[in-house]
């Protein structure tokens, strides 16, 4: 298992995104406000969590929904994964969406998300005049049918 050291600023009096199990891919990142905020039903909103990182350059951050509060709530991030690159230094907000017909009120240090940091690739791009054939070609959507 690799270890990152990331280095973060916390503004919030919220503990540190952390790890729910041990194998866990994704951190549970919790909202930093001044008073709750209610979603009402199809409304977005931007939410603070008071934190600023410093990934390593290679790294992104990606921001993913929280599958409880999607199944549950229909609570989940708009953008999602929302991608948080090694150069950003402003504070982590999240695009909550309520896709529920319910109002749902998201208060201070709730779990709203969770924070999965990945290693990635830089492309360089090569110019062709061609492609390799591969069994799918260039079947899209739904091409493989019902099985």
């Amino acid at each position: 298992m690799d270890n990152v050291k990331v280095r973060i600023i916390n503004k919030s009096d919220n503990e540190l995104p952390q790890y729910s199990t041990l194998f866990s891919a994704g951190m549970d990142v919790r909202a930093n406000l001044q008073s709750p905020v209610t979603l009402q039903p199809l409304e977005r909103r931007l939410i603070p969590t008071g934190l600023f990182i410093e990934l390593p350059e290679g790294y992104e951050c990606q921001i993913r929904p929280r599958s409880g509060l999607a199944l549950k709530k229909g609570i989940t991030v708009l953008n999602s994964p929302g991608t948080i690159d090694a150069d950003y230094r402003g504070e982590i907000c999240v695009i909550l969406v309520n896709l529920s017909a319910e109002p749902f009120v998201v208060n201070h240090g709730e779990r709203i998300c969770q924070m999965v940091v990945a290693r990635h690739s830089t492309v360089e791009w090569e110019i062709a005049d061609n492609l390799s054939e591969s069994e799918r070609s260039s079947g899209g959507f739904g091409h493989t049918g019902i099985k």
